[in-house]
């Protein structure tokens, strides 16, 4: 039995909570479970508009979906989504510019697919912590063009420009990654408020711990927040093997 923890906080600085966060271990639509971490930006309201419009319409999309595919279904849903943020800043004076990363994920059995449009993450941890999610930012773009090198991207002054995001153009290029579970994996799903405040080795040394997921969920918002907080922090801790001796 599959088993996940979300959890969403608004962080130590920022005034709004722009993360908007699902989360089902139940079969939504043709698909059997459905996780998503979207991270709005815009001024005011625009942001936290941005994401919980752009989860609600894949929610909708994947809901209605007659489609058997896991990539189709999560394809439309993401382009219904562009184009339902793009509607709505057009009509909407004070929601021009808004956007949104999303990362999502569904288990089909020991498999995982993957979709992601921004710098939202999906991690596995086991023994090791692997990013499987590639951040569509200005930075990263830099570090694989070998501009500069991974120690230097952490504290970049552009490191917070995205290249790619749902309502920033009327197409939307998405990356799809298929990915194939093992016993003790962990899939981790969290917005940049978590990264940029946590190394990847603290990350995997917190999921690695003997305790609950709901608590591991907690340590990772806790280390986050002490660490500085500069953003909203948004994690979803799923384990897929959890009927095997899993916590």
């Amino acid at each position: 039995m599959i088993k996940s923890f979300s959890v969403t906080d608004i962080g130590k600085k920022r005034k709004l909570n722009q993360d908007f966060v699902y989360s089902s271990d139940e079969p939504v639509g043709n698909l059997p479970n459905v996780y998503i971490v979207a991270d709005g930006m815009g001024g005011h309201n625009a942001g936290d508009y941005a994401s919980k419009c752009t989860v609600e319409t894949m929610i909708r999309e994947i809901r209605s979906s007659f489609e058997k595919s896991p990539i189709r279904i999560l394809s439309k849903a993401i382009r219904v989504a562009n184009d339902q943020v793009r509607r709505k800043a057009r009509e909407d004076e004070a929601l021009f510019g808004m956007g949104t990363t999303v990362v999502v994920a569904t288990c089909l059995g020991k498999y995982l697919q993957v979709a992601n449009v921004g710098d939202s993450r999906l991690y596995i941890v086991n023994e090791e912590v692997r990013q499987i999610t590639r951040d569509h930012s200005l930075v990263e773009e830099m570090v694989r063009m070998g501009g500069i090198d991974k120690e230097a991207a952490k504290n970049h002054p552009d490191k917070n420009i995205i290249t790619r995001a749902i309502g920033a153009r009327d197409t939307i290029e998405i990356d799809f990654f298929h990915e194939e579970l093992k016993n003790g994996d962990l899939v981790l799903l969290c917005s940049d408020g978590l990264t940029n405040m946590l190394e990847d080795e603290e990350i995997g040394r917190i999921l690695k711990s003997q305790s609950t997921i709901e608590e591991r969920a907690g340590k990772l918002i806790e280390a986050a927040n002490s660490n500085g907080g500069k953003d909203n922090i948004t994690v979803i801790i799923i384990d897929v093997f959890a009927e095997e001796g899993r916590v």
